[in-house]
């Protein structure tokens, strides 16, 4: 999936591709057909870095609710040509998710379409996990035969079929049709849940990698065959190290952690790192210096792993340097620092934004370590990232650093926050937002009464509701 181009935050656009409150707040009072527009090229064009930590279809959903929107061009998308020739799911599985909320609010033209993309459609196996959820019985009784169709009925079909049967997300249609009172679906399903079992079975009775029994030598040896596979096998091979090294083997493994192998020295270097050994921190700067670029990521990942009070202190030394180690010391400061260490977090912070711009992956641990200090010097930059960043999940951080930083918050950002696509930030927002605006108050019941509302969202409203529904 090519990475999405974001438009900029003050556009409604730019808005509701971040997910922003205000993106709902701004469309509710924009022109519909334009709101429409920009609303569908969201659903359609997925705007999501990383579609595994940053939530959409819930917001887009209750958008698509209040403005009253058709579903013409989710449809035509769906069964769009396109979509036999780019089968990927990211290019489907937003708008089968928008689809999925809308039906569980009674948008029958939703599910009718869930239904009918289930049996035509490219990425049916994502539409049937939608309709798992929220379809009767016999909505998917009616879509045994078509599923059923896709698969051959020679061994490789059946294969195929038990996999699929195997490694399902929601259970529900497959037990649902190995109970179906057509045999020839029952008697098919059965057979695919029984093969599925039995390769899981399998799998388990042979397992690879480590044995009991195995030398410093082989773990080290393991670790590079999967950095020749392609395969980062570092860390459960730093596990191994733990249970099979003894004493005796302390050498051998420096010796590693310095110049072995690039298995070897990941593995001995995340190894020596968590067991705290007293020369683990000269051995990640020395890699940092002289290793190649697997080796460097892993001691800056053994190095930010390290609890003790000499990586503090290392890292307090280590935080002005201008390369990755630099960097990696802010980030230590930030989770393990104390008061003393608020200088440096913030300087951290300033230099991420202004050499990597709002979105660099370092700054959720910055953005984390401004709000646990308590850093009031650091909201203007918080309100810059907030603002700024295409990561809704990035956002949701700089929102709980603000309301641990910025007397402002509750009055300000914590409004709009409550309609953010974020749970966790509409939670914030719930247990902040000052109710002198109505706008807060009737957003706040609404939420309590919304059935697709997160349960941790509610309970933070219900703290702010009294009774009779007294907002306090």
């Amino acid at each position: 999936m090519f990475d999405p181009v974001i438009a900029p935050s003050g556009t409604l656009l730019g808005l509701l591709q971040r997910g922003r409150g205000d993106g709902t707040l701004h469309a509710l009072t924009a022109p519909r057909s334009e709101t429409l527009e920009a609303l569908n090229h969201c659903v359609l064009h997925d705007p999501r870095h990383d579609w595994q930590v940053e939530n959409r279809s819930l917001y887009y959903a209750r958008l698509y609710l209040d403005l009253h929107g058709e579903l013409d061009a989710i449809e035509a998308h769906l069964f769009d040509v396109e979509d036999v020739l780019d089968t990927d799911e990211s290019r489907t599985g937003l708008s089968l998710a928008v689809l999925g909320h809308l039906a569980s609010y009674g948008r029958r033209d939703a599910l009718v379409l869930l239904r009918r993309y289930a049996a035509q459609g490219a990425n049916w196996a994502w539409a049937l996990d939608e309709l798992a959820l929220r379809d009767d019985d016999a909505g998917l009784r009616a879509l045994a035969a078509p599923v059923l169709a896709r698969f051959a009925t020679d061994p490789e079909g059946e294969a195929e079929l038990a996999a699929t049967v195997r490694d399902a997300f929601e259970p529900r249609p497959w037990r649902l049709w190995a109970d179906d009172p057509r045999a020839s679906v029952a008697t098919r399903v059965r057979a695919a849940q029984e093969a599925g079992s039995f390769d899981r079975w399998q799998r388990q009775m042979r397992p690879t990698g480590p044995r009991p029994g195995w030398s410093v030598q082989a773990v080290f040896a393991w670790a590079q065959q999967g950095i020749e596979r392609g395969a980062a096998l570092h860390v459960p091979a730093a596990r191994c190290l733990t249970a099979v090294a003894g004493p005796e083997d302390r050498s051998e493994i420096l010796r590693a952690a310095e110049d072995g192998t690039e298995g070897a020295r990941c593995t001995a270097l995340r190894y020596l790192a968590d067991g705290n050994d007293p020369d683990a921190l000269a051995l990640i700067e020395r890699a940092v210096a002289t290793g190649p670029a697997p080796v460097v990521e892993a001691a800056l990942d053994a190095f930010e792993r390290m609890r003790s009070l000499a990586a503090v202190d290392r890292a307090r030394r280590w935080a002005c340097r201008p390369d990755a180690l630099g960097a990696a010391a802010g980030r230590v400061l930030a989770c393990r620092g104390g008061v003393q260490d608020r200088d440096l977090v913030l300087a951290a912070l300033r230099e991420a934004v202004r050499g990597e711009g709002p979105d660099a992956p370092t700054l959720w641990t910055l953005v984390d370590g401004a709000g646990r200090l308590g850093i009031a010097c650091a909201a203007p930059v918080l309100r810059h990232i907030y603002r700024e960043t295409a990561s809704s999940h990035l956002r949701g951080r700089a929102a709980r650093a603000l309301a641990a930083t910025d007397p402002s918050y509750g009055s300000g950002f914590a409004v709009e926050c409550l309609w953010d696509c974020e749970e966790s930030t509409r939670e914030i927002a719930a247990r902040h937002a000052e109710t002198g605006d109505t706008r807060v108050v009737e957003r706040l019941r609404r939420l309590a009464a919304d059935p697709a509302e997160e349960a941790e969202v509610q309970t933070a409203v219900r703290s702010r509701i009294g009774p009779g529904e007294t907002v306090v």
